[in-house]
């Protein structure tokens, strides 16, 4: 019994540093001393570290795209990154619709003399992830990626990071008292792990799906 445990753990999980593994440790290390001395100013929406988000973003989306290897699978990652894209900047609203004079505040789309622009544009968003969904139920991505899942090692370190952001991300507002740099520094922490997933699987050799063992189109 014990061999088999050793066996699978053997053969599913990598527990490596690659270099995507030491930038999440850099990532995580650098939260502390953001929490002691960065104001919370950079914490806030658009500010300094979503936008760092946004680029960390637009490079996975880069890497999805570029890959040569399961490309139906990781052009189908990119797309479903542009919702968490849209979502960074609350559909526009953000980059559009900053209160003068205020910091930090933005209209609401119910406070904009438009009233047909909020609901035209969560319209389209809503729209833009029911066409995501529809090409993720019919090119069967599901299976491709539990298929992955049972046939290939998992970063460990990356994965750890990734969880880790995720759970401290889901308690940030509760246990921090609205601590704008906690949550969004453990939300970059989040796009830097799942980057750095994207690129061991589109690149690294350990990691990289072989001719074979890529989904049908």
């Amino acid at each position: 019994m014990c061999k088999c445990v050793c066996d699978f753990i053997k053969s599913h999980f990598d527990f490596k540093f690659y270099g995507t593994s030491w930038i999440c440790l850099a990532v995580f290390i650098s939260i502390f001393p953001m929490l002691i001395w960065m104001p919370q100013k950079y914490g806030f929406e658009n500010g300094l570290l979503e936008n760092i988000q946004m680029s960390v973003l637009f490079i996975a989306v880069y890497l999805g795209v570029t890959s040569k290897v399961n490309q139906p699978l990781f052009r189908f990652i990119a797309l479903a990154l542009s919702i968490l894209i849209i979502r960074e900047v609350n559909c526009g609203r953000t980059l559009f619709f900053p209160i003068p004079g205020e910091y930090h505040k933005y209209y609401s789309w119910s406070m904009l003399p438009w009233p047909w622009l909020g609901k035209t544009v969560h319209f389209l968003y809503g729209t833009w992830i029911a066409i995501v969904s529809l090409i993720f139920l019919k090119k069967k991505f599901y299976l491709d990626i539990w298929k992955m899942v049972k046939g290939i090692k998992l970063p460990v370190w990356n994965l750890f990071f990734m969880c880790l952001a995720m759970f401290m991300g889901a308690i940030a507002e509760k246990a921090t008292n609205n601590n704008f740099i906690f949550e969004e520094a453990f939300e970059l922490l989040f796009y830097v792990s799942f980057a750095g997933i994207i690129w061991l699987y589109s690149r690294n050799d350990n990691f990289k799906l072989s001719e074979e063992n890529e989904p049908e189109n």
